[in-house]
């Protein structure tokens, strides 16, 4: 299978590995984990707390200088070996071989013409790294006791995969070895490729990324130093930041869901292989067959022999991608920008809209999308505005005028106004709040496509800027879209036109308008999800994480008074604190789940 993988200490400058006190390391660690632990910065200071927390993890880096653990060698010298396992143990690997192309990277070449929907690959369930197999190996006695772990299989596969790269026995090593050892993700931008990013819609769960990923290393380094069931783990030598941070950006560029062996519930996993593969428009076309027990993906297209084969990632936006997977995609159809909406408590007619929202289905404080394509608003954010808008005799004939119950089905439907003031007020609503987010913007439209024409931009810096052009392109439109619409029913109330009036057979629920059918679903899965309810402490601040819950009680020398780590109480609360939003964020491509009993494809 190719040559033998060497594993190295990755050397310092000076030509050996640096020494550090275990002492002082701790005092870092400790110093860290107190600082993402501490309460959310207050509006506007989240990037001062992003520069603090920074410094420090850049202090423990270079105390952590050769310390980590590298295979030599290029990462191509070791697919060879990756297809020779994956043949032996079961997968299809005749149909394509492993390539570059360019500056998309690795990918899936064919070796032969394949036509749609063709099965060309398929992964039995041994090959796959998942929660299971972590529960299973080294790590299973530290998983059974925490917590943490137990509620974030991300972390756990993070950590499973850390495990087994340091065990030279590991049959998973071909696999990991075939791992690029850095990413593009932005916990690998330099702050001022993060500066860049400064007023984007995206900056906010970029900081955060960054918060949850030096906590928990900081509470894992610790763990594994005191914890009595992390005593056999191969990292207490050496578990590195960006050990950590390495194998969370893995796991977020590839980890997807699968069902457990029996199919009763659903578990995550890394798919070796198959996550080769590049992103392209289209469907989902990867499911698991649960009879023969292993990941299948059918072709998205005809494809000749030397073409990249591509699969669908799924329904991301830009910001998205770039977070969780670490790359900007020109054409995206499904391309959109948060906005958080909400009805204010202090309003008078609060109680009114309130009520009529809920009948609609819809909370009072939401995230909300707009999007690339046209409309550029949902029928539930249309519904929204609509309310939102409302007069107090407007919201009377909802809750209690004639066919109160049947109007709240046609909120979310353009067809049929609420009025010609009320058409008026949600767009001109729609216009300005798209002018002000576009002026929280450093830079222009065209300073923005000016810069992306210079060449001695770094990689990071590009894609910084597509991503805030992309941004400002979307709310662009919008505003274009909200002054169009506006003076269309500006028109229509100067010239007295009739309300359209609906027959009962015409009302369609929001979730089947036209509006809705042309409009990408923003998956639950991602944390920006179209109509999500904000909880009551997310109203003032959008970053996660803002409480301390967990607490780690040790003395500066890392000696723990009864020798082992203390978490608090209120664990249950804490799970989003340790970055349990990454795993909502966490960039998964979405395989579907095929049983014999649903032969469907659906998006997890």
């Amino acid at each position: 299978m190719g040559k033998k993988s060497r594993v190295k200490i990755q050397k310092s400058g000076s030509g050996a590995s640096t020494v550090v006190s275990p002492k002082e390391m701790m005092n870092l660690i400790s110093e860290l984990l107190q600082k993402c632990s501490s309460a959310a910065p207050s509006a506007g200071k989240e990037w001062e707390e992003y520069i603090q927390i920074r410094g420090l993890v850049e202090k423990i880096r270079k105390k952590q200088k050769g310390m980590s653990i590298m295979f030599e060698g290029s990462r191509d010298d070791y697919f060879p070996d990756l297809m020779a396992w994956a043949r032996d143990s079961g997968a299809s690997c005749d149909s394509f071989r492993v390539a570059s192309f360019g500056r998309e990277g690795y990918g899936l070449q064919a070796t032969r013409d394949i036509k749609a929907e063709e099965l060309f690959l398929w992964i039995p369930r041994k090959m796959l790294m998942t929660v299971e197999s972590a529960q299973n190996s080294v790590l299973g006695p530290l998983h059974s006791q925490d917590r943490i772990l137990q509620a974030m299989g991300n972390v756990t596969l993070a950590l499973h995969l850390l495990c087994e790269r340091a065990n030279p026995s590991s049959s998973w090593l071909p696999y990991i070895r075939s791992l690029p050892q850095e990413y593009e993700t932005p916990l690998y931008y330099h702050q001022d490729e993060v500066q860049l990013l400064m007023g984007t819609q995206a900056v906010q769960d970029i900081l955060s990324q960054f918060k949850n990923t030096a906590r928990q290393y900081a509470y894992f380094y610790k763990v594994v130093q005191t914890h009595p069931a992390a005593s056999k783990l191969p990292l207490k030598d050496s578990f590195t930041f960006d050990d950590y941070r390495w194998a969370v950006s893995s796991v977020m560029t590839r980890q997807n869901q699968i069902p457990t062996e029996d199919g009763s519930r659903i578990t995550q996993a890394l798919i070796p292989l198959w996550d080769m593969c590049n992103h392209t428009n289209g469907l989902i076309t990867t499911g698991y067959n649960l009879e023969d027990d292993r990941c299948e993906c059918v072709a998205l297209k005809d494809y000749k022999e030397n073409e990249q084969i591509y699969i669908f990632y799924g329904t991301r936006s830009n910001a998205e991608f770039v977070i969780h997977n670490g790359f900007f995609f020109q054409d995206n159809t499904h391309d959109r920008v948060k906005i958080k909406l909400g009805v204010s408590k202090s309003e008078r007619l609060y109680a009114m809209k309130a009520e009529v929202l809920a009948r609609a289905g819809i909370p009072v404080s939401c995230i909300f999308a707009l999007h690339c394509n046209e409309p550029p608003i949902s029928a539930q954010l249309l519904a929204f505005l609509r309310v939102f808008c409302m007069s107090e005799e407007e919201l009377k004939d909802y809750l209690l005028g004639e066919g109160a119950i049947n109007k709240i089905f046609t909120l979310g439907n353009s067809e049929y106004p609420v009025s010609w003031e009320n058409e008026i007020k949600l767009w001109t609503f729609l216009e300005t709040r798209a002018a002000l987010l576009l002026k929280t913007y450093k830079a222009t439209s065209e300073e923005d496509r000016a810069l992306l024409e210079k060449a001695d931009l770094s990689p990071h810096a590009r894609v910084a800027i597509q991503l805030r052009l992309a941004e400002k392109q979307i709310l662009e439109k919008a505003l274009a879209s909200g002054l169009s619409k506006r003076l269309h029913f500006e028109k229509k109330l100067e010239e007295g036109a009739p309300l359209p009036h609906y027959e009962e057979s015409d009302i369609a629920l929001l979730e089947n308008t036209d509006a809705d059918a042309k409009l990408p679903i923003i998956l639950r899965k991602l944390e920006e999800v179209e109509g999500q309810e904000l909880p009551a402490e997310e109203h003032a601040h959008f970053l996660n994480g803002e409480k301390a819950v967990y607490r780690v009680d040790m003395e500066a020398n890392g000696e723990q008074q009864d020798g082992q780590v203390k978490v608090s109480t209120d664990v249950d609360a804490a799970m989003d604190l340790m970055g349990c939003s990454n795993e909502n964020q966490q960039g998964q491509r979405e395989a579907a789940i095929r049983t014999e009993e649903n032969s469907k494809e659906n998006s997890e």
